[in-house]
């Protein structure tokens, strides 16, 4: 599905052009986007190519005052600590209905320019494809693949060299509907992350994931159910560092409750929840076991105010050279309020503790975790309904463990926005 929509949508000039092309579209997209958006709004008949495909354009500017996640005492890198980019995008989305399924996906590219630190200077992309699939009355489910590439965040690894994350997915699910109130569903899913930097090429991983449930489904839309899940990760990259202490795979069993009740119009809750045994493949003395879940709970008491909690206690992957995985304990807290039909202030604060229950061999003090506290807020206008213009603030801070390089933190910053859809 993929290699047909970008043979349709091939460019055609050499690699000058594209680079030409890219600088260009960096100096005009803030105007262009307005244009452009405000065009498609005044004629309705290239609001869209068509029924199937929507083109968008989009640019930002962000500045951080500690782009690399320095300690505080740290002076910067060449004394340099802050740091604000540009970036610009272009894409379109796919809603195509064939029959009873439905086809959707997005193709988005996007250039980013760092204004101080321009060696980090990269293009990323974002593919994704997704057919809802039914057969007869009883049978449904999701087949797709996705493709990310962007910049490694610099929270868990500080380097001045640019550091790619190509994230690749590719998934199968399904569900059987034997009874009006019960459904049996199962599903694989395996994702593959990769590095560019070498020196991070050893958390290169593959994640393996297959469940299988049944769920009872309550006339109300509330649903009861359990599920079992086999996750099985490995890293490719580091055969013959077992001997430094350095795991080479795990696996992990997962007996959960899965429950969603609506409560009401205004509320709903989420439950994941039950028992988890995560085992190593070579120094099973790490093996870990106990507890784990997520509870999200939906609220809308107003019709302009939404709120979204959730709290969790999971076992998670690590991107660290001498820790693999960690168990996290955080909860978080999001609202959004429409001020008006296109006025909407959205805000956030999450917090999580990661203990590094996956140690390195080496004789570690008892209690290494860290702890991180993140706040946002933003706004955002929507002149028409294709354009949005928005502002975002953030403040981060972070306690860190420096015996495994996870350091304390704290940092600031602010973005504008502008995407016009047509």
């Amino acid at each position: 599905m993929l290699n047909s929509l970008r043979q349709t949508f091939r460019w055609t000039g050499g690699l000058a052009e594209q680079r030409r092309l890219v600088s260009a579209l960096a100096r005009i997209l803030p105007v262009s986007t307005l244009l452009i958006g405000g065009a498609s709004c005044s004629l309705p008949a290239v609001a869209a190519l068509n029924d199937t495909i929507s083109p968008f354009i989009a640019t930002s500017y962000s500045y951080d005052d500690n782009f690399f996640r320095l300690d505080d005492d740290v002076r910067g890198i060449n004394g340099q600590r802050s740091d604000s980019s540009r970036q610009v995008q272009a894409g379109f989305i796919v809603n195509r209905p064939i029959g009873r399924q439905i086809l959707t996906g997005q193709a988005k590219w996007s250039r980013v320019y760092f204004d101080h630190f321009d060696q980090l200077d990269y293009s990323g992309k974002d593919f994704l494809a997704d057919l809802e699939w039914h057969i007869a009355n009883h049978l449904e489910g999701h087949a797709g693949v996705s493709y990310t590439q962007t910049l490694t965040p610099f929270s868990d690894l500080q380097t001045t060299d640019r550091n790619l994350r190509t994230v690749r997915r590719e998934y199968l699910n399904g569900a059987w509907r034997f009874h009006p109130s019960w459904r049996v569903r199962a599903g694989f899913s395996r994702e593959r992350y990769a590095y560019d930097l070498i020196t991070q090429r050893i958390s290169n991983r593959q994640e393996d994931s297959t469940e299988l449930g049944l769920d009872y489904l309550q006339s109300g839309g509330s649903r009861i159910g359990m599920q079992l899940r086999h996750l099985k990760g490995s890293y490719p990259d580091r055969a013959g560092l077992a001997a430094f202490g350095v795991e080479q795979g795990y696996e992990q069993d997962e007996v959960k409750a899965n429950i969603y009740w609506f409560a009401s119009g205004i509320t709903q809750v989420q439950l994941l929840g039950g028992w988890v045994k995560r085992k190593n493949q070579v120094f099973t003395g790490r093996d870990s076991s106990g507890a784990n879940g997520r509870v999200t709970v939906y609220w809308a008491p107003l019709g302009k105010v939404r709120f979204t909690g959730s709290a969790w206690h999971e076992f998670a992957a690590v991107e660290n050279s001498l820790v693999s995985s960690s168990l996290n304990n955080g909860a978080s807290i999001a609202a959004a309020w429409d001020i008006s039909a296109k006025v909407r202030m959205d805000a956030q604060f999450r917090r999580q503790k990661r203990d590094f229950s996956a140690a390195t061999g080496t004789v570690l003090p008892g209690d290494i975790a860290d702890s991180t506290r993140t706040t946002t807020v933003g706004l955002t206008y929507a002149p028409r309904p294709n354009i949005q213009l928005g502002v975002n603030a953030f403040h981060d801070a972070r306690v860190g463990a420096p015996i495994i390089n996870t350091g304390s933190y704290r940092a600031k910053g602010v973005s504008f926005s502008a995407s016009g859809q047509f």
